[in-house]
């Protein structure tokens, strides 16, 4: 009896900490996009030398955990 309420927490712990990874992953890929897409804006506001959509994204970037 008391073997199995372990086997059961075991898997508890191991279930809990695979979602957690999975959603560290999940953020991670999110900042990822997030930041690509926001250097690509950075980079067209270059060419177009739009200095106030630069500096709008520049802070945009800064603040992707």
């Amino acid at each position: 009896m008391e073997n199995n309420a372990l086997n059961k927490m075991d898997r508890l712990d191991s279930n809990l900490r695979d979602e957690m990874l999975a959603e560290q992953f999940l953020n991670q890929m999110m900042n990822d996009f997030k930041r690509r897409k926001i250097l690509k804006e950075i980079d067209q506001s270059l060419k177009n030398k739009n200095k106030e959509t630069f500096l709008h994204l520049t802070e945009k970037l800064k603040s992707i955990d």
